[in-house]
């Protein structure tokens, strides 16, 4: 079977073939186009792309042709009555305005035994799901009406907060956990319905009690493929690691290293001990490739 990668900039869709342990250049799709998440859906073979365009707003792809063509789908709305907290408002100014997709920050596919099932993870922290291959998709208000979702959900490099991973128990798809940047870390074992913080262990210094029940900041987050109850983060205070689907986290990693602050994050297919991280660390060499 033939490996491909797809990689998405903010100038355009990139996807690669892999050939013989080398990696060769496909395709450019929406070229000079910035593309906040794409992804393959192993169950129905089709591409996914969420493009932002900033002023003209928050776009949805998908193709059916890896790739060759596209075909714009709606993007989904909050409903009328979702709110959201205005923070720093002016004395007098009204502190909620209407809740309105911003951004896209993750696409991911439900189940094996829920073909149709998709869900997107966007700003201002809202989890969408579709039950119809994405024709349609709904707000999961069981999570978005957590009480404590105005007071402590709040924007981390963004104004808004970031729904940004979401994580599907293949044993079974109606238990699933999600994070939220900043918010913290969701479950939920009855299809969304009710959901339950997940935060016991993790330690947020940007917090006036670093070990308080929500508010936490993790940047992506991913259940092992070997054993899906061994659940890593990397948070904005560290590398975090769950032996127990999410109950509890421990710290694994040391501030002051390199392997600290970061928001990218891989994990072995066959061991669940190992995993990969890109620390976000200032550079103190430049190099110039080619005396360029």
């Amino acid at each position: 079977m033939t490996e491909m990668m797809m990689l998405g900039t903010r100038k355009g869709l990139l996807l690669f073939e892999e050939n013989r342990g080398e990696w060769r250049f496909c395709r450019e799709m929406f070229k000079a186009q910035p593309v906040s998440y794409a992804m393959y859906d192993p169950r129905t073979g089709m591409m996914w792309a969420a493009l932002d365009h900033g002023h003209w707003g928050t776009k949805l792809h998908r193709s059916r042709d890896m790739g060759a063509t596209w075909d714009e789908i709606a993007a989904p709305t909050y409903p009328e009555n979702a709110e959201i907290n205005i923070r720093f408002a002016a004395e007098g100014a009204p502190s909620t305005k209407p809740a309105t997709l911003s951004y896209v920050w993750l696409i991911a596919p439900g189940g094996a035994d829920q073909p149709e099932r998709m869900y997107l993870g966007t700003e201002p922290g809202g989890l969408f799901q579709s039950d119809d291959g994405g024709e349609t998709f709904q707000l999961v208000e069981g999570l978005w009406n957590r009480p404590e979702r105005q007071e402590w959900w709040f924007g981390g490099g963004r104004d808004y907060p970031g729904l940004c991973s979401i994580c599907v128990d293949p044993r079974d798809s109606r238990h699933v956990l999600v994070g939220i940047s900043v918010g913290g870390v969701y479950e939920t074992y009855d299809d969304g319905k009710t959901w339950e913080a997940r935060n016991k262990g993790l330690s947020a210094d940007f917090l006036p009690e670093p070990q308080a029940e929500y508010g936490h900041d993790p940047h992506f987050m991913l259940t092992s493929p070997a054993n899906p109850d061994v659940v890593w983060q990397q948070n904005h205070c560290g590398i975090f690691r769950s032996t127990d689907s999410a109950k509890n986290w421990q710290d694994i990693s040391q501030k002051g290293t390199p392997a600290y602050f970061g928001f990218a994050l891989a994990l072995d297919e066959k061991d669940a001990d190992t995993a990969w991280v890109v620390p976000a660390i200032d550079a103190e060499y430049r190099t110039a490739v080619d005396t360029a």
